[in-house]
């Protein structure tokens, strides 16, 4: 089978041996995979490094592992975590859950992404009511956005980009500021100026103290929160004024790069770790079988495997112009 690699900072598409089937994994014959293409380009200037690519997917299942009871042959399934960009993956079972037949299957794509969003929202910890920002509306901000509205937070979104803004426009769901005054008169009309509850940093910028620019929104105690690749240095001074809190959200979960869990697929107690990987996971799909998401206009670009390449190359040389990009096979 064909599969998308990275090779000393080289994309080759290369021809590989089909997965072995074990107790605890499912083996998927991929219909879409998404491009995350801030992580695989990033994976891509790599030198000396030898890695698959992908990590969102969705297709159907082809074979199951004897300890894999919640998937079926013939069951479609979103996954988040192993190589997704080939012909078929195989995943643990704590990767993958039952997609719904009415569930669109490039909108499922996306699962991985949205489940890494799913996890920073967690780590905001908001109470219903509640206002948060996201900085940032590549797609990751853009799924992160419509999840948090779904979940009644009062969303503010921002991006310098146009094109960005007009596409969370486009879903009908919300409408984006443009630019930073805008945020700040949507925050004096949601919260009487008190500031936001917490801001979510999904930009990627090393030039920007994109965090000095979330501190001025956020209201006394609030929280940044800080998802995507973006400088990490900050005004001391107007962290300590409103003794806030500055945090990181690390992939989809608890459970992510735990070897027992992701590779022996043990599960946490429901009781202690409510929110796994696997739970944020089926938690994006139910948002996604309810309709309480659109993804479909995010959509920008469909590549084959081959064509790949493409893909990275368009998003390299114009991000402006490149969202939701997947991988057909």
């Amino acid at each position: 089978m064909k599969a998308a690699k990275s090779s000393n900072g080289q994309l080759k598409i290369v021809d590989i041996p089909m997965h072995e089937l074990t107790k605890q994994s499912v083996l998927v014959k991929t219909d879409y995979s998404a491009l995350s293409t801030g992580t695989e380009l990033m994976v891509l200037g790599f030198a000396n490094v030898e890695v698959f690519l992908g990590y969102s997917g969705t297709g159907v299942v082809e074979a199951v592992g004897e300890e894999v009871t919640h998937v079926q042959v013939g069951q479609r399934v979103a996954c988040y975590g192993v190589p997704t960009h080939a012909e078929y993956f195989l995943a643990n079972k704590n990767h993958v859950t039952p997609v719904p037949e009415h569930v669109d299957a490039q909108e499922a794509a996306f699962a991985g992404i949205a489940t890494i969003g799913v996890q920073a929202l967690r780590q905001a910890d908001l109470r219903f009511g509640e206002t948060i920002v996201v900085l940032g509306l590549g797609i990751l901000g853009q799924l992160l956005a419509q999840m948090a509205r779904a979940a009644a937070y009062r969303v503010i979104a921002v991006d310098h980009m146009e094109e960005r803004c007009q596409l969370l426009d486009s879903t009908g769901l919300l409408t984006a500021c443009r630019n930073g005054e805008e945020v700040k008169e949507r925050i004096q009309q949601l919260t009487g100026g008190k500031g936001a509850d917490a801001v979510m940093i999904c930009a990627s910028s090393k030039s920007h103290k994109l965090i000095d620019q979330g501190l001025e929104w956020i209201r006394d105690k609030g929280k940044i929160v800080i998802v995507g690749d973006t400088n990490t240095e900050f005004d001391r001074n107007a962290l300590f004024a409103k003794e806030a809190q500055i945090t990181i959200s690390r992939a989809g979960g608890p459970g992510r790069y735990d070897t027992e869990y992701e590779q022996e697929g043990r599960d946490y107690p429901y009781g202690y770790i409510r929110w796994t990987l696997a739970r944020n996971l089926e938690e994006f799909v139910r948002l996604l079988a309810d309709g309480r998401l659109n993804i479909k206009p995010l959509i920008s670009n469909i590549y084959s495997l081959e064509d790949i390449g493409l893909g990275y190359q368009q998003a390299k040389d114009d991000p402006r112009k490149t969202m939701g990009m997947l991988v057909k096979f």
